[in-house]
């Protein structure tokens, strides 16, 4: 065993990323109360548009198929997950 860690690169992206923000911040300063609502809000279809979209298709292969709620249970947490990991990876974009 050694005791490098498994990727330096990673660290040193991690660094000169939060460099690159704290110097982006320090030049245009914190953003507005409204431009944080929007970013919410923009997160917050980010999340709800895959899952009602998981739901629909789920609700109409079940009528389809005649099989309950198998297919919307099964839709609706996948469109949820999808949505999540978008937002996820939109918030860690900005």
């Amino acid at each position: 065993m050694t005791n490098e860690p498994d990727h330096p690169e990673r660290l040193d992206d991690a660094v000169k990323k939060r460099r690159e923000r704290r110097a982006r911040w320090q030049r245009e300063g914190e953003r507005s109360l409204g431009q944080n609502l929007a970013m919410i809000g923009a997160l917050g279809w980010t999340i709800v548009i895959p899952t009602l979209v998981g739901i629909l298709v789920g609700r109409w292969l079940d009528q389809e198929f005649g099989s309950g709620v198998f297919w919307t249970l099964g839709l609706l947490f996948v469109g949820l997950a999808i949505g999540c990991t978008l937002a996820w990876k939109r918030m860690h974009h900005e």
